[in-house]
């Protein structure tokens, strides 16, 4: 034991002996830095630090790719997680909306063009909020999985049909500005169809179908879209609009052309007439037709007015205070998949669920 302890501090004295002294230790001079020696000095105490810096530098790059590796596990993880809540349990959660929002995970495919899930959500998650809110409807209930699952395919159906309503406007060259949006609404509040009140209306917006005022115009704007297109491909209905107010213009009675033009078969049986006096605010009339009514004197007819799914002639009979007793000439368009059905067939769709 005695022999290892003297070996060991043999060993300690030699390594001391062998170190390195510094000149301050010999009692060499350390020399004065000058400019001809100070790139040396400088070199030398660069490269005494380097033995401490490089250590650091090689820790540094390893927490960066360490950092890198965890997030794009936490990345695929993520996808990973959001993919199965949608395609296999078919999640409508506010979580999952809230992602396809920002990541466009697709619902179909139309040709080479995919349908974004968030279009699907955005309408399925609608109607659930309506039902919920207002049917009491409890949708974890096995028993109302029927319902869920129709609204399910409603849903699906609607934003395939929008996409081919989108291709076919663009094809067209029509579409449909904010402007145009905004018109629109100005128009519903101006005859007090969206509440009396901003505030009214987005706690309707918000209590009824969980939408914000922007999800609101988003819906009326792919609406108009459809509405304007129809109205460009439908000429054969314009074509009878144009002749009916022809014959009106030159002197047949109002009343007969609509017996014999209109597709509206509550009024066409009695000229035409509402049976009923329309002011401002009458919600079971089209605005367009109210705003067109009220422009007219008693006894004058209007020129043809496309309310967006039909096209009208209206007549002021008669005008009582703020009421008019009114009638109509209605011609319908199409059914817009009239149109759609060729293109469907030549760029037909393949759905990523199964409702």
């Amino acid at each position: 034991m005695l022999k290892k302890i003297k070996a060991k501090k043999n060993k300690l004295q030699q390594k001391i002996k062998d170190r390195k002294k510094t000149p301050l230790e010999t009692g060499e001079s350390v020399g004065r830095v000058t400019n001809k020696t100070v790139a040396e000095h400088r070199e030398e105490v660069i490269g005494n630090a380097r033995k401490y810096i490089y250590p650091l530098q090689h820790s540094k790059h390893r927490i960066v790719i360490v950092s890198i590796t965890l997030f794009i596990a936490a990345f695929v993880a993520f996808v990973g997680y959001t993919t199965l809540a949608l395609y296999k349990f078919k999640s409508h959660s506010t979580f999952t909306y809230k992602v396809t929002q920002v990541i466009p995970f697709p619902i179909a495919r139309i040709g080479r063009e995919f349908v974004s899930y968030e279009n699907y959500l955005f309408e399925l998650r609608r109607y659930v909020h309506y039902y919920e809110t207002q049917g009491k409807l409890d949708f974890d209930d096995p028993k109302n999985k029927e319902q869920l699952d129709r609204f399910k395919q409603d849903a699906l159906n609607k934003v395939i049909n929008d996409a081919y309503i989108k291709k076919l406007a663009k094809q067209s060259n029509i579409t449909v500005s904010s402007d145009e949006v905004d018109q629109q609404v100005a128009l519903l509040r101006e005859q007090n169809r969206l509440g009396n009140s901003d505030r009214v209306f987005e706690d309707v917006l918000a209590d009824f179908w969980g939408w914000t005022i922007d999800d609101f115009k988003r819906s009326l704007k792919q609406e108009m879209l459809a509405q304007k297109l129809l109205s460009s491909l439908d000429t054969e209905n314009q074509d009878r609009a144009s002749k009916a107010l022809a014959e009106i213009k030159g002197g047949a009675d109002f009343s007969e052309v609509a017996k014999n033009y209109s597709d509206d078969e509550n009024t066409k049986a009695n000229g035409g007439e509402f049976g009923f006096p329309v002011d401002r605010s009458s919600k079971v009339v089209n605005p367009y037709v109210v705003n067109a009514l009220f422009k007219l004197k008693p006894g004058e007819t209007s020129e043809i007015v496309n309310t967006g799914y039909k096209l009208v002639i209206v007549k002021n009979i008669e005008t009582n205070g703020d009421k008019v007793r009114g009638a109509i000439i209605e011609f319908n368009f199409k059914d817009v998949n009239d149109y759609l059905n060729n293109l469907k067939e030549q760029q037909p769709t393949r759905a990523y669920v199964k409702n």
